[in-house]
């Protein structure tokens, strides 16, 4: 995904204030060995490129001045009540450096799940995305989780998720091994269920 940046001179609370005010957002560009540069952003088309997940999860190639180089958002502020980006981060890309990340995840099949078709299982999402390690060549913009079979009372944890060559989970991640998805019947479904076949026929 393209994004267009444009050199920033001024640093500073004010002029940050001021470049806001003519539609534009303050950002940031660092790492690799470089020095970081001072970048600034048309405002509306960052916040319509930050709804989308790809512009979350996916290396990107900025442009600034003509240049174009490879980068991951790192970071991004936004005003506590007004909808405003107030400042974002990039961080360059080293093709032949691992890099740390988190990726979406999409779950799929739960429609489908006979747990929930047939036994009213409700499937929780108690993670949406992962943190993962790999070359910035083998960066996925997410992961598929297929829930097509689990099954109710049960879980899947991180370690049970597919993942594509070249990608790992972050060591840490992996040894505590979270759960992922979890398949429950709800309480009040279950009391139902016992309640009716308590029932007798009448005499």
């Amino acid at each position: 995904m393209k994004v267009v940046a444009f050199e920033r001179n001024k640093q500073g609370t004010g002029a940050s204030r001021r470049l806001r005010n003519t539609g534009k957002t303050p950002g940031i560009v660092y790492g690799a060995g470089a020095e970081p540069q001072l970048v600034e952003l048309d405002h509306n088309a960052l916040w319509h490129a930050l709804k989308k997940e790809v512009f979350h999860s996916s290396i990107l190639e900025l442009e600034v001045a003509g240049n174009t180089q490879q980068v991951l958002l790192r970071d991004v502020q936004y005003h506590p009540f007004r909808q405003i980006v107030l400042h974002v981060d990039f961080q360059r890309v080293d093709a032949k450096k691992k890099l740390h990340t988190k990726v979406p995840l999409h779950f799929m099949n739960q429609e489908t799940n006979p747990a929930v078709k047939l036994g009213g299982a409700v499937i929780s999402h108690v993670v949406t995305e992962i943190e993962i390690e790999c070359l910035p060549g083998d960066l996925p913009e997410f992961v598929e989780l297929d829930l097509a079979v689990i099954e109710a009372g049960q879980s899947l944890h991180a370690k049970d998720i597919p993942l594509p060559k070249g990608v790992a989970l972050v060591a840490h991640v992996a040894a505590e091994n979270p759960v992922i998805a979890s398949a429950t019947i709800p309480a009040g479904a279950v009391s139902s269920e016992a309640a009716a076949e308590g029932e007798t026929p009448a005499a």
